[in-house]
């Protein structure tokens, strides 16, 4: 299947386009990081947008790039791959996260992105263009990745109860604000490390159906350097309407509640990036807080704004599909 090449003012604004998509990424998905130590007033929300920033920067240091690889060669056959596919999966998933940050929903920026290439790329080639190892364990993550959040950071507010069970509410209070803001660094860390590679797995596809790459597929040090620059200055611009969702809506949190929430979710991003699974940060962090809350009690959560998050889930993956392949379509017709 022959690939469109394209003149190179296409080629810098299609990469305009996936960096800025990075920077939407980063301001959907700022209160995956800082909702907590938002809610519970450790940090006040300007600071805690410069702080998630940071972190998120401060992955690029700190991380592989197997997320990256995943993205760019398996979900779709990178072969098929061409300059209008990236359009229709980038205008795919930036019209899913305007509209879900419009209604203070938070759904997934990376389940948004799969389902635009998924889209254009069926579009393209058919389903015989898709990677289905790829596709199904990415899936899998959707459901798994809530649900091990939640029972882990249960599992974490019975075991830290447990040992601080003889401390005074004070003291207790006073340890569990310094560890809440170390796991929360460490949630930014792991955000930065799982979402700014999926965009970048998608510049390095584009650059690879251009000819562009030398050797082995491959994630250029300038696309890493500027993909994690993007999503802290999305991050650096907050989003308000979803850390008051994620942050109040769903359970009140204390600092206890909040370390152990943030410290969950950050163990599942490691182990996801380790093993280049591009898992959602929102699901993640979702279910780790519906999980400490219902460790307090079940009718602490409220579950009516749980549910409609989790309908919100189920339709991104196919909402943004449908929205990639028109627009695939679109470009193949003008």
């Amino acid at each position: 299947m022959e690939t469109t090449i394209i003149a190179l003012p296409l080629l810098v604004a299609l990469v305009a386009l996936a960096l800025a998509f990075d920077f939407l990424n980063g301001l959907h998905d700022a209160a995956n990081s800082i909702a907590t130590v938002v809610s519970t007033r450790l940090l006040s929300p300007v600071h805690a947008v410069v702080f998630a920033a940071i972190f998120n920067f401060a992955a690029y240091f700190v991380f592989g790039l197997k997320v990256a690889e995943t993205v760019g060669k398996g979900i779709i056959d990178k072969d098929i791959v061409d300059p209008q596919v990236i359009f229709g999966a980038l205008i795919g998933a930036m019209f899913w996260n305007v509209v879900t940050w419009w209604r203070g929903i938070p759904s997934s920026s990376s389940h948004a992105l799969i389902g635009g290439l998924i889209g254009a790329g069926v579009a393209r080639a058919g389903l015989d263009g898709i990677v289905w190892p790829g596709v199904i364990k990415t899936a899998s993550a959707i459901m798994l990745s809530p649900m091990m959040g939640l029972f882990l950071s249960m599992f974490l507010v019975l075991a830290t109860s447990w040992l601080f069970m003889r401390a005074t509410a004070r003291s207790a209070e006073g340890i569990f604000r310094k560890l809440h803001l170390v796991s929360s660094a460490a949630y930014s860390l792991g955000h930065g490390a799982n979402d700014a590679q999926k965009t970048m797995g998608i510049i390095t596809v584009l650059l690879y159906s251009q000819g562009m790459l030398q050797g082995e597929f491959h994630v250029p040090h300038w696309v890493v350097l500027s993909c994690y620059l993007a999503i802290a200055l999305g991050t650096l611009s907050g989003g308000w309407k979803i850390i008051e969702t994620m942050g109040t809506r769903i359970t009140k949190l204390s600092h206890h509640q909040g370390f152990c929430a943030s410290a969950g979710g950050s163990v599942m991003l490691f182990a996801a990036s380790a093993f280049g699974i591009p898992v959602s940060t929102t699901h993640t962090i979702t279910g780790c807080v519906v999980g400490v809350g219902a460790a307090r009690r079940a009718s602490a959560v409220r579950w009516g704004v749980a549910g409609r998050i989790v309908v919100a889930w189920l339709i991104t993956i196919p909402a943004s599909a449908a929205v990639g392949a028109v627009f695939y379509l679109l470009t193949r017709l003008f």
